[in-house]
């Protein structure tokens, strides 16, 4: 006689051809159970349930439609016989159905927890905090050089300074009262995010040490902030290719160079690194290409939870050296020739 074995959550079904129940093995409705059966589901094993039911009968005898149990040596077939006929759960089972998948998702969000995270939310709020300063700065500039001529509209700390600091006299001309404090305010919001923003920039110089020692040393905290956020994530680049870290943050260019409008760009926010920014045009794409290696294998080295590897930083310096050493000359590349006709 053929059976079919059927696993669900609730428990494990022995079913003839007929669609008739013909053995059963109930799984204990507890969170604790329920969790522990889904984890072996998860990892493709049997369940208690599952073999407790395959050893009522010779195994020769099951079929079944579920790829699980078919990869323990049951006979698979494509379509059930009679699952249909399964009977169903107990309805107060569902409460504890329901607290397992709540832990079990507890548990995958911890796993998946990345703690760089802070860093992306930090470097973002300094980009955005630079775009602020930059506006509310040519404001509050331009509105204190009108009744200050000697003031730089330019200069908008200086602006800040002179409208919070300097009496009202000091001025050819005054607004009406209310203005002059707006005014002020102004100031005074444009000093609060200078604050705020240097207030980031310490925290990051503090914890990208401590969160990614090897990239930082290799780096410098700041950058390395930057390529953290700019990949998603300290566990994202560290599954990058070296080939995608060189151009982390020359995504625009990148897309322009694939739709044909430009060439493929030599780097991205490596560029910021002062070996590579301070080089010549020639010699900065095989500088980044050098350091965007060096960065893959710290940034592996700091999602594994490594010590500092002072290595990489001198293995680098040794091949920036070679590439300086030997500049590319003009006439090595190729030029492309249209074929004749």
């Amino acid at each position: 006689m053929t059976l079919e074995i059927v696993s669900r959550w609730y428990g494990t079904f022995a079913i003839d051809k007929s669609g008739h129940l013909v053995d059963r093995a109930d799984a204990p409705v507890t969170a604790a159970e329920l969790r522990a059966r889904s984890e072996l589901r998860r990892e493709g094993r049997l369940t208690i349930e599952d073999e407790r039911v395959l050893s009522m009968h010779s195994r020769e005898q099951f079929v079944t439609a579920d790829r699980r149990i078919a990869a323990h040596g049951v006979r698979f077939t494509p379509e059930s016989m009679g699952a249909f006929a399964l009977p169903p759960p107990d309805p107060a089972a569902g409460a504890a159905l329901r607290g397992a998948m709540l832990e079990r998702a507890d548990a995958a969000l911890d796993a998946s927890w990345d703690p760089s995270i802070h860093v992306e939310e930090a470097v973002r709020a300094m980009r955005d905090l630079d775009r602020a300063i930059n506006l509310l700065g040519e404001r509050v500039g331009s509105w204190a050089s009108r009744d200050r001529p000697e003031l730089d509209p330019g200069d908008a700390a200086g602006a800040a300074r002179a409208l919070l600091e300097l009496g009202a006299g000091e001025a050819r001309t005054t607004p009406p009262p209310a203005l002059a404090e707006a005014r002020r305010g102004l100031a005074r919001g444009y000093r609060t995010l200078q604050e705020s923003r240097a207030s980031i920039d310490r925290a990051i110089q503090e914890s990208s040490p401590q969160r990614t020692p090897n990239l930082s040393a290799l780096l410098g905290p700041e950058l390395a902030a930057q390529m953290v956020a700019a990949a998603g994530g300290l566990d994202r680049l560290s599954r990058l290719p070296a080939s995608t870290v060189q151009v982390l943050g020359a995504e625009k260019a990148f897309f322009e160079h694939l739709r044909g409008r430009a060439p493929p760009p030599r780097h991205g926010l490596l560029f910021l690194h002062p070996r590579i920014q301070s080089n010549s045009r020639a010699a900065r794409g095989r500088l980044a290409r050098a350091l965007a290696g060096k960065v893959s294998i710290a940034a592996r080295l700091d999602r594994a939870g490594r010590p500092v590897n002072p290595t990489l930083a001198a293995q680098f310096e040794a091949r920036a050296k070679a590439v300086l050493a030997h500049p590319p000359r003009s006439g090595n590349r190729r030029r492309r020739t249209t074929p004749s006709t």
